[in-house]
């Protein structure tokens, strides 16, 4: 694939932008549902309710429409549905795949459960897994659509393997499923697609192993189809520079949250792709002033210029109370505006973007 990211990010600059720099505003992927489409759900289960598949296809495709629109309130440069149809990262695709089967739910910490599926024949791919969600988000979205989807290595390190000889096997065999599935999102017309690995954060050694998988996904993808790697918070000192070698555009990573006690692991040596950097923490349930935003915005560029740097949440947002989640986009936005006017006015010194002082207070 083309290293020339900055081509593949220019497409997603409204053309109405109001500043000459342009930092690109997204979120990672989930969305606190509307309390009533989990309700919905509970009738979809509920044998004796008078609600089908139908009934839920347009239940989600209301509330993919009011997120969507969400976002675009908020002011987000790229926009996604936040996820309404699915359930756990996981799972959703689980379903989806052939040689899956579900056993029931595994405790994962406190009361926290989720149906940890098996892997009780080679797997397969039979139709698409988000095509058609696509389609819905960029049929209602005024703006560009991302598309988030599970990473092989992932699905396969958070399943009971009862087939394959290793991991790694199953791993690149999700892989190529996984290539099909954008294959086919590209060729819907999806232009930005996010493979999420949160499994690497934990289990940082197989970082090789995810690149390898990488390849397999991406491998016939158009040189303009935007690819970003999420992987959530961990020890990036474990994967770095390493990851500077997956064939992605974006690394998407979870900084706010230990105040980017990190940021000096993508110093050196230099970071070279672009940098999707989170700014507001997605496991407090508080909105971050404007102010502090702008402060944590300046902290990727410490790492990279403004034409390489990405601003979103450090992570997926589903378990923020909703106004939560959208008072923080809605500052997130107005900091990076700000952010940007102040580059354009030269009043950011880019070789000490956080002044020692600051970041000391902070």
């Amino acid at each position: 694939m083309s290293e020339d990211a900055a081509d593949v990010r220019g497409k997603f600059r409204p053309p109405e932008h109001p500043n000459d720099h342009f930092l690109l505003t997204t979120v990672v992927g989930s969305y606190p549902k509307p309390k009533w489409l989990d309700r919905a759900r509970d009738l979809l289960a509920d044998d004796g309710a008078d609600f089908g598949p139908d009934e839920w296809a347009e239940a989600t495709d209301d509330a993919a429409r009011l997120i969507t629109g969400e976002h675009e309130r908020a002011g987000l440069d790229v926009v996604v549905d936040g996820e309404m149809r699915r359930t756990e990262m996981v799972e959703y695709f689980a379903e989806r795949i052939d040689g899956y089967e579900f056993n029931g739910p595994v405790k994962v910490w406190g009361h926290n459960y989720f149906d940890k599926p098996s892997v009780v024949e080679d797997v397969a791919y039979d139709e698409p897994w988000l095509v058609d969600e696509f389609e819905f988000t960029r049929s209602v979205a005024a703006r560009p659509v991302k598309v988030p989807i599970t990473g092989p290595y992932t699905l396969a390190s958070w399943s009971f393997d009862e087939v394959y000889d290793d991991e790694a096997e199953l791993a690149l065999d999700l892989a190529d499923l996984v290539g099909r599935e954008v294959d086919a999102l590209v060729d819907a017309g999806a232009e930005y697609v996010q493979i999420d690995e949160p499994a690497l954060a934990t289990t940082p050694d197989d970082h090789a192993l995810v690149g390898d998988c990488l390849e397999r996904i991406v491998d016939g993808v158009p040189d303009d189809v935007r690819l970003g790697l999420h992987v959530c918070y961990g020890d990036y000192s474990r994967i770095y520079p390493e990851v500077l070698e997956f064939p992605v555009h974006e690394f998407d990573v979870e900084l706010c949250n230990a105040n980017y006690e990190q940021v000096p692991v993508f110093q050196s040596p230099e970071f070279t792709k672009d940098l999707a950097i989170g700014v507001v923490d997605a496991h407090h349930a508080e909105v971050e002033s404007v102010a502090e935003i702008k402060r944590n915005v300046r902290q990727g560029l410490r790492i990279v210029p403004p034409e390489r740097l990405t601003v979103s949440p450090d992570c997926g947002l589903k378990l923020l109370p909703r106004e939560v989640a959208f008072g923080k986009m809605r500052n997130l936005v107005t900091a990076v505006r700000e952010v940007e006017a102040e580059l354009d006015a030269g009043l950011i010194d880019l070789e000490n973007p956080v002044p020692d002082a600051e970041a000391s207070a902070d």
